[in-house]
């Protein structure tokens, strides 16, 4: 985005390599999704789309006994994640790959379960269920986050980061109405709570922000970028209740 410094983007990745999830979510959260995809195949095939560093990726390998594909279009990601993969002995089951959600070089009707935390957004919600539903065997299930609106009339600071970030975003009930209309069947639906943003996000994120500063004691120009990038948890402790993740749970009809 043309608004940020120049360096905004190498440390905006510097961050989030390092943090144990690229977004909101946790163990407890995926157990509880996963729990209503009720009548999956004893070794299904799994898709993960926008993996990031592979947390959800190898919770999912331990609880099914299926393959996994994981996918997300930042390569220092898929190679942390290749690594994980190959030091838990699981690379005859788990296959990293880089690769655009929107142009997947990748059979269709192949999965019996999508899965995608807060990444679906990046191509837009409509055109990303499209791509799940081609991609889904019939009974297949699509688990996925998706960022929505609580509360009318959010403070400034709220709205201006949503409106550059995810400006179509939309409420729970809009992606319900989003599921239905791409021919899905809505089977159950969550919502984050409050401790699923700060456990394996928030918090290490805070804690790395402090590292990078004093890295950059010295770097004027990376101080204020490391400054913008504290703005988001500082945001989310004062404004949570204006917004939240949503967990939802749909599946292709048999």
């Amino acid at each position: 985005m043309s608004e940020f410094p120049e360096r905004y983007w190498p440390i905006f990745m510097e961050l989030y390599e390092s943090l144990p999830r690229q977004g909101p979510g946790s163990n407890a959260a995926a157990a509880r999704a996963l729990a209503l995809c009720a009548g999956l195949p004893p070794i299904p095939a799994v898709l993960d789309l926008g993996c990031g560093g592979g947390k959800q990726t190898l919770q999912l390998a331990e609880l099914l006994a299926g393959t996994i594909v994981a996918v997300d279009s930042h390569a220092p990601f898929i190679g942390s994640l290749r690594a994980k993969v190959a030091a838990r002995g699981l690379a005859d089951r788990v296959h990293p790959m880089v690769g655009d959600m929107s142009s997947l070089d990748l059979p269709p009707a192949s999965f019996d379960l999508v899965w995608s935390e807060g990444a679906l957004y990046c191509i837009g919600l409509e055109a990303a269920l499209q791509v799940c539903f081609g991609l889904l065997r019939p009974g297949g299930y699509l688990a996925f986050t998706e960022s929505v609106w609580r509360r009318e009339d959010p403070p400034a600071e709220v709205k201006a980061m949503f409106e550059s970030e995810y400006p179509t975003m939309g409420w729970a009930p809009d992606a319900v109405k989003a599921i239905r209309r791409s021919g899905f069947d809505l089977v159950g639906q969550f919502t984050l709570p409050d401790e699923a943003w700060w456990e394996d996000f928030y918090t290490p994120m805070e804690a790395r922000i402090e590292e990078l500063r004093r890295k950059y004691a010295d770097d004027c120009e990376a101080l204020a970028v490391v400054g913008l990038l504290a703005q988001e948890p500082a945001m989310h402790r004062a404004h949570s209740s204006w917004y939240a993740y949503e967990f939802l749970v749909a599946r292709k009809p048999e």
